[in-house]
């Protein structure tokens, strides 16, 4: 059992361990999500939704802050430039079921930073402040800052994004140690992660380049309570259990690919055979990553529709 592993309470929350999934847009739906729990997740963050297009009541949004009973504990995510539409979206995420409500302050896609949102805000601190602030008095359940050390490389602004957060009633922080200009290239800034871990009280739950046992524990020594694993953790199921165990657990690239199947499955379950198996398109090259003629079954893969069909290229290639 790795020492690193434990049980991590989060405000009122209390979770079995301290080994969160990352919210990735078109990965962490509801079946992603299950998965991940089945196989070791401590907390699973669903993929983040437009404050804003919650306000305007957008069905497609609504929709998205809906909660599985298997799913929990489950973070929802929020995004939004301005705290009035950011109370509406986390009251509707708590009365749709969430544990925990998480706000975006680190995303660095243009499109959500020229709404306001995302890690733009980071250099608008009175107005991050008041976003977290109406979170907090908004909903009974605890709220978290999910943010990156910086804008670019060199301007650290991590601890005290984390202590503005903390004085406005986040129960924790989730920093993803690059900074936002890097993306997801390079590795994570540990150092800079440690001091905004020494700047706070509350648990800072470390996130970014996270992708085997070694990766977790260098993230766990810099003294964060908790971490995040996103990408690493696409294709690879049992990276949870791996960090639980201290021992990373290789698949060859035939159980992946009949882990995967299983994953379409549940997709086309919770969405229906036409859009399950779309949605399964954007994460095929993690799962078949290694296996022999990969670029051929990709190639085939993505112009599939049906599980069948699915089912009849995967047992040619197994």
């Amino acid at each position: 059992m790795n020492a690193f592993v434990k049980k991590i309470t989060i405000g009122s929350f209390a979770a079995k361990n301290n080994l969160m999934l990352a919210p990735m847009a078109g990965i962490t739906d509801t079946p992603f999500r299950i998965h991940c729990l089945n196989n070791g997740a401590g907390i699973v963050c669903a993929e983040m939704v437009s404050a804003k297009a919650v306000e305007y009541d957008n069905k497609k949004s609504v929709k998205m802050l809906a909660v599985d009973k298997k799913e929990h504990p489950v973070s929802m995510q929020i995004f939004g430039g301005d705290a009035e539409s950011i109370s509406i979206a986390a009251k509707a995420a708590e009365a749709a079921g969430a544990d925990i409500i998480d706000i975006n302050a680190g995303c660095p896609v243009k499109k959500i930073n020229r709404a306001g949102a995302g890690c733009v805000l980071i250099k608008d601190e009175k107005l991050l402040a008041s976003i977290v602030n109406a979170a907090v008095n908004s909903v009974s359940i605890p709220v978290t800052l999910k943010t990156r050390i910086g804008l670019t490389a060199g301007d650290f602004k991590g601890d005290k994004i984390a202590k503005l957060a903390e004085n406005e009633g986040a129960a924790a922080v989730i920093m993803h140690a690059r900074y936002a200009g890097n993306v997801h290239g390079g590795p994570a800034d540990l150092e800079a992660l440690a001091k905004v871990v020494s700047a706070v009280k509350i648990p800072v739950i470390g996130n970014g380049g996270i992708v085997d046992v070694n990766t977790a524990d260098k993230m766990f020594e810099t003294g964060v309570r908790g971490i995040m694993v996103g990408r690493g953790a696409i294709g690879n199921i049992n990276i949870f259990k791996s960090i639980i165990n201290g021992c990373d657990i290789e698949l060859n690239p035939k159980e992946n690919v009949k882990i995967f199947f299983n994953l379409i499955k549940q997709n086309v379950n919770f969405y229906g055979e036409k859009n399950g198996i779309a949605r399964s398109r954007k994460t095929v090259g993690f799962w078949i990553k290694g296996f022999p003629m990969a670029g051929e079954i990709r190639g085939e893969f993505v112009k599939l529709n049906t599980l069948a069909a699915v089912q009849k290229l995967f047992g040619e290639y197994l």
